[in-house]
Formats: structure tokens, C-alpha cells, sequence
């Protein structure tokens, strides 16, 4: 009888560890040839799954596979796709059935945020209702830290520590300039409804006077005569204010400042523009000079400056995702769980999909400074060891060196899938 296969996918927005955590599932899934037959990839995610484009990743070399725990963003394509509920469109699991029947694939590892354990949960309900049972296991990946039971996201950590260094910088170099110039800086981040990464930006604030002096949470509701007053308080007392903004900060309705007006595929408020909606209301207001940024793509993938920490805990959810498929269980994702002690330790353990799907975690109150603006020292040591350690990627010629894979397809058996 032949090996079951195991097929693993990225999906949603990448990190600058999720090809930690395919390393992770590679190289260990190798280590269990005995068990393991062939280990496939999808070609952007589930959509590689669906439309039969199954990259055969025993194309790829020891060493580029190895190559992924240093190298950012989604190696194998990752997709913003959500698989409707079975009722709705019973086609595409249909679909997947046929695809994993045909490749023999018995284990599925899906690697993304709440939307992707709710798919992988799905699948491992169906594929027994359907009489072809599948192995399903979440493996965590999200920047915004907002999945439930873990204690932190892979992925979460290095972001945390660009947007954290990244103010820092930006912070000194308008102090330099404020006497003359620009008097205002303003950082837009990621965040729709949770602000653990504007959170984490500010443990640059080590002193009194240290950038960011203000931090605009989603989680909690911006009053604009209150932000005014405490940007002007800032500038007279330090003679700058920079400021760091989640870009699903809103009002106390629940408008968001920069709703954009359009959906993603997820059906979630396209964001954006929030850094220079503020920025210009600062301007039209106290009339102060400002410059904005919005760190977009550019926290997410900064391998380069990747925490330690988030590099270590990324490999160690997809090694331990090949592990609990091979012992047998079944629609649930290996969590990291903080240990208790003051040096800051952790391991892996374990929580069901059906907890862990479409549940958003937000920051604690307890994290946030009183007046709403800053985060407390609860937080500070929440934070802190996420963003610890450096771990960086080869460099030759001044540029960091990253995988280059093959992405060999499988022979297709099957009809295209329109």
C-alpha cells in the first residue's frame, strides 16, 4: 500500500517567519519517510489545492528547504481565498476531495490565521462525511497576533520589533530637525481590530520623552479634542510628537478613521490611509509641519531585522503540526504556551480548530495606559521577550540571501478546475 502524502499550504497575508514553519513541516516530514510519502505544497495556498497545482517539494534540495527559515514572505504563494460553508458551495470541497483522493493525500496543514483554521477545521469534518478521512492541522501564522488560546502568533514577534526599531529611528530623526522642520511624525501599522502590533511599537519608549509619544488602538475609541490636546502637550513639552496609529483605529460608533470604502476577499473594510488622515488633522488644526509613513508590506517582510524568538517558535509549530498528524490527532493546532517563571520560557502545546476558528483576540485594557495613549508595563512584559534575539539571514554583496525553489509541479490526473 502506498505512503500517504501530506499537503501543506500558506495562506493570507505572509510574515517574515511563515517559511520558518514550512521548513519546520519539511524537514520533518522527511525525518518519517516510513509514514510520509511525498510532501506537496500548494501553489497559492488552497487555491493550488483546488485548481490541482500541488508543488512537489521533494524536488527541492536539503539546503533550500533549509533555506526557508531565513527567507520572508510566502515561498510557495500564499491567497486570500475563503471557502464558503458546505452548504453554500458544496462543489469546492467536492473538489478537494477529488484532488486529495487522486494524490493520495491523507494529511493537510494549513498555515495562516483564524479564516484558515476555520477551512481546515471544515475539511476535517467533510473529508469524513465524504468517506475519505483527512488529517487536518492548523499551523498559526498572523502579524496581528489576534488568534485565540496561543499566547502569541509566529509572526507576530518580528513585526513587533521592526515597528518598535522602526520608531525608534524615526523618532530621533525628528527630534533632530523639530526646532526648524517637521515637528510631527506619524506611523501607520497593521492592525483592523486588534492593536498588539501599535501595542508593541511602544517599548521604544524606554524614557520619559522617547518615541511614540501617542499610540491610537482600535480598541480604543479615538476622541479627536482629546488627541489634539495631548499632540500639543507633547510638542511643548519634548518639541516634537510622534505618534504611531493602528490602521483600524475608529470612532466611538465603530467608523474606522480610514475606511476605504471597498472588501476584501474575506469580506473585511479595505483599510488604508489612516497615517496621513491624522497627520493632516493635526495640520489643519494646530498647524504643526508633519511627515507620515505607513509601514505596509515592509514590517511584514523584514527578515532581516526577524526576532529571534518568532524565528525559533515559527519552525517549532510546523515541526510540531507533521508530529501530531503522525500521532493520530486530528482538527487541532499546535499553540505556544508561556511559561510561568520570571525568565521568560515556552512550549508547545495544543488547542482544538473549533476554538480557535473566526475568534479574534484583542488587547487586554490592562495593556493600555489609562488616558489610552500608551501601553502599561503588563504589557512591556508581554512584549518584550516576543521581539528578543536576532536571527539574521546570510548576506553576500550587502543583500540578505534567500531560498529559490524549484516549485516542481505533480503530474495533474484530474480536469481543470474552473
Amino acid at each position: 500500500m502506498a505512503k500517504a502524502n501530506l499537503f501543506y499550504a500558506q495562506s493570507g497575508g505572509v510574515t517574515s517567519v511563515i517559511n520558518a514553519s514550512a521548513c519546520g513541516v519539511i524537514e520533518t516530514a522527511r525525518q518519517h519517510r516510513d509514514k510520509i510519502g511525498k510532501v506537496y505544497a500548494g501553489l497559492n495556498g488552497i487555491v493550488g489545492a483546488l485548481r490541482e497545482n500541488l508543488i512537489d517539494t521533494n524536488k527541492e534540495s536539503a539546503s533550500a528547504i533549509a533555506a526557508l527559515r531565513s527567507t520572508p514572505a510566502g515561498a510557495f504563494g500564499s491567497c486570500r481565498y475563503k471557502l464558503k460553508s458546505y452548504e453554500e458551495n458544496q462543489r469546492e470541497y467536492e473538489r478537494l476531495m477529488e484532488v486529495f483522493k487522486a494524490h493520495n493525500i491523507r494529511y493537510f496543514l494549513y498555515n495562516g490565521g483564524g479564516d484558515s483554521q476555520d477551512t481546515a477545521n471544515k475539511v476535517s469534518r467533510l473529508s469524513l462525511d465524504m468517506g475519505f478521512p483527512i488529517t487536518c492541522i492548523g499551523i498559526p501564522k498572523t502579524v496581528d497576533n489576534d488568534l485565540p488560546i496561543t499566547d502569541n502568533c509566529p509572526g507576530f514577534g518580528s513585526v513587533a520589533k521592526y515597528v518598535a526599531v522602526s520608531i525608534r529611528e524615526a523618532g530621533l530623526d525628528v527630534a533632530s530637525m523639530c526646532e526648524s522642520s517637521t515637528k510631527i511624525f506619524v506611523m501607520e501599522v497593521m492592525g483592523r481590530h486588534a492593536g498588539w502590533i501599535a501595542g508593541a511599537a511602544g517599548l521604544a519608549s524606554e524614557q520619559e520623552g522617547d518615541a511614540p509619544h501617542i499610540i491610537l488602538f482600535p480598541e480604543i475609541a479615538f476622541n479627536k479634542e482629546k488627541f489634539l490636546k495631548k499632540v500639543n502637550a507633547c510638542v511643548k513639552k519634548f518639541g516634537y510628537c510622534a505618534i504611531v496609529v493602528s490602521e483600524g483605529a475608529k470612532y466611538k460608533d465603530g467608523r474606522f478613521l480610514a475606511d476605504a470604502g471597498g472588501a476584501d476577499a474575506f469580506g473585511h473594510v479595505q483599510l488604508g490611509g489612516v497615517a496621513p488622515f491624522v497627520a493632516n488633522m493635526v495640520k489643519d488644526e494646530l498647524g504643526y509641519k508633519y511627515h507620515w509613513a505607513v509601514a505596509d508590506y515592509l514590517q511584514r517582510s523584514a527578515r532581516h531585522i526577524a526576532s529571534a524568538t518568532d524565528v525559533e517558535q515559527a519552525y517549532a509549530v510546523g515541526k510540531s503540526a507533521v508530529e501530531f498528524a503522525l500521532q493520530g490527532k486530528n482538527a487541532v493546532m499546535p499553540i505556544i504556551v508561556r511559561g510561568t517563571g520570571k525568565k521568560y520560557s515556552w512550549k508547545v502545546g495544543e488547542a482544538r480548530l473549533s476554538d480557535v476558528a473566526n475568534v479574534e483576540k484583542m488587547m487586554p485594557r490592562s495593556y493600555i495606559s489609562r488616558d489610552g495613549f500608551h501601553i502599561t508595563d503588563k504589557a512591556r512584559e508581554y512584549f518584550q521577550p516576543l521581539i528578543a534575539g536576532e536571527d539574521y539571514p546570510e548576506f553576500k554583496n550587502g543583500l540578505p540571501q534567500y531560498a529559490r525553489l524549484k516549485r516542481i509541479l505533480e503530474k495533474k490526473k484530474l480536469k481543470k478546475w474552473e
